[in-house]
């Protein structure tokens, strides 16, 4: 008897695009083969019981830090997909900052997905760079694949000639003309270089290096002032926008308003801060500073609730890695210290525990904001993103009562610490597949080796 299908995921509770449904899972080539109930085996057909658990589609996340070119022994692509897979994620999009050189020519694209390929162990994209100084570069790097281009409107931090640096007026505006021209899509880190600069130096005379200072200098007002500013020069010029870890409600609120003008736009939030606030910096110290900072009790509850009522377009980790003394060094001011959170690990299942057992929010916008919607808005939606005969078998098995306490131990990073730790979580990722191959189980761990490929976008889509 031929088999019908390689794999058979039975008896599982599997998140469909807006429903929830008991079913079978039949998997072949690495794509969802058929969905239904007591699908056909044949004699050698593998099984996976599902039974009591979730069956989800694969994270997507946009927007991490790995260090790689140079600074891999901060987190390389091994290191760090292996922790996305143990989380649930299937598809992981890198930042161009980090490495060294940054990603912002063709050159410095080729080296970084050199060192990518056979090293990720789940499918991933490239994000390209506009700094001063590279717009001639930014139609060759959208030839050559990229998913979009990342600016700060903030200075980014970083030493030496080579690192990434933050745009003046003239290279956000005419880097939107280029990148319209193509119909690319820019994403940017908003927060007002003019305004945080001028109220750190402030702090910083006046003696002032507290994790309480270091929010205070960087207030909701300068975010907001970059959103609005940048939504005004995507109006101008046409240029499709991605805001990326907003963290608070009203700017939320504003790009979602000029959404709904017509403006093509979105935006993203983070777990930290739906998950922490500023009482977390308090006692966390640098493993929870991120910028933005993290904000008050109040607005993260605002947050929750433009959250509910579906105006962010999704959740990504903003994983952004380092060794412990950057953040961990007797002595280090919070001013000085490392700004990023290490935390990809842990996206589906803070979300999971969070927004569905605390909160009570449909699993299905959980599932939206994770897979569907970053899918969808990246131009995945023909593979990756939901559970659908056709696409690739992307999944997640999560078990929705397997409580555990976050341990250091458990977390695959290179270095091994995260705000997370210590937290007790509701649920469990049991098992990950990338395109109907397990990468991950719970038992076992991720197997050695590579087989993500990269995702590079052609014509608005990202081909097979």
């Amino acid at each position: 008897m031929k088999d019908l299908y390689e794999l058979v995921i039975k008896n599982g509770t599997v998140v469909l695009p807006g429903k929830v449904v008991k079913l079978d899972i039949g998997i072949s080539g690495g794509c969802i083969a058929a969905l239904g109930e007591s699908l056909p085996l044949a004699p050698d057909t593998l099984i996976m019981d599902a039974e009591g658990q979730y069956v989800l589609p694969g994270m997507i996340d946009m927007h991490v830090h790995f260090n790689e070119p140079a600074f891999g022994h901060w987190e390389g692509f091994r290191s760090g997909s292996a922790a996305l897979a143990a989380g649930g994620c299937t598809t992981y999009a890198d930042m161009p900052l980090n490495g060294n050189p940054p990603t912002v020519n063709k050159a410095a694209l080729e080296l970084k997905a050199g060192l990518a390929a056979g090293n990720s162990a789940v499918d991933y994209m490239l994000w390209g760079g506009l700094v001063p100084g590279n717009l001639d570069d930014l139609e060759e790097l959208a030839a050559c694949g990229v998913i979009g281009f990342k600016a700060f409107i903030s200075n980014p931090g970083g030493e030496g000639e080579g690192r990434f640096r933050e745009v003046d007026d003239e290279t956000l505006y005419q880097g939107m003309v280029r990148i319209a021209s193509f119909g690319g899509i820019l994403a940017l880190h908003a927060e007002s270089e003019e305004m945080t600069a001028v109220l750190s130096a402030a702090a910083s005379s006046e003696g002032r290096n507290s994790a309480r200072d270091f929010a205070a200098a960087r207030p909701a007002e300068a975010e907001l002032e970059a959103v609005s500013r940048a939504l005004l020069y995507s109006e101008r010029t046409g240029c499709r926008l991605h805001f990326v870890h907003i963290s608070t409600a009203a700017a939320i609120e504003k790009i979602h308003a000029a959404k709904m003008r017509g403006m093509d736009v979105s935006a993203e939030t983070c777990p930290h801060y739906l998950l922490l606030n500023e009482r977390h910096m308090d006692y966390l110290g640098p493993l929870a500073k991120c910028a933005p900072p993290l904000r008050s009790r109040e607005e993260q509850e605002k947050l929750w609730h433009v959250l509910a009522q579906g105006k962010i377009d999704l959740i990504a980790s903003d994983h952004s890695p380092c060794p412990p003394e950057l953040k961990l060094e007797p002595g280090l001011s919070f001013f000085e210290a490392w700004g990023g959170i290490s935390g990809a690990q842990s996206s589906l299942e803070l979300m999971f525990h969070e927004g569905v057992h605390v909160r009570g929010l449909p699993v299905t916008l959980i599932s939206q904001l994770l897979s569907e919607l970053p899918a969808r808005r990246f131009g995945l939606e023909d593979r990756k993103g939901s559970i659908a005969v056709g696409l690739d078998a992307d999944l997640v098995l999560l078990d929705p009562h397997g409580a555990y306490t976050l341990a250091a131990d458990d977390l695959l990073y290179r270095h091994k610490h995260s705000p997370y730790t210590g937290m007790t979580l509701s649920c469990k990722v049991t098992a990950t597949l990338s395109r109907g191959t397990v990468v991950y189980t719970a038992e076992d761990g991720v197997p050695s080796g590579g087989g993500g490929q990269w995702l590079r976008l052609t014509g608005g889509r990202i081909g097979r």
